[in-house]
């Protein structure tokens, strides 16, 4: 499954929407998806699995990339 995450770069920021960046994450659950990106230092907002018509709209964005940790 693809996981789109939502995240601020240093988790000792506080959340501020205009600063959000987001990924894409293949595993198989949600805890699967923080136990990579744990040692990363980001402060996760959400973690959205993606059915098949959301990846398929994601897919088509330019920024569109399955992160490997």
């Amino acid at each position: 499954m693809i996981f789109k995450v939502l995240y601020q770069e240093l988790a000792s920021e506080v959340p501020v929407r205009e600063r959000t960046d987001s990924m894409y994450v293949e595993a198989e659950t949600e805890r699967q998806v923080r136990e990579k990106l744990k040692n990363e230092g980001f402060n996760i907002e959400y973690i959205q699995v993606l059915d098949e018509d959301h990846l398929e709209y994601e897919q088509q964005s330019e920024d569109y990339k399955v992160e490997n940790f």
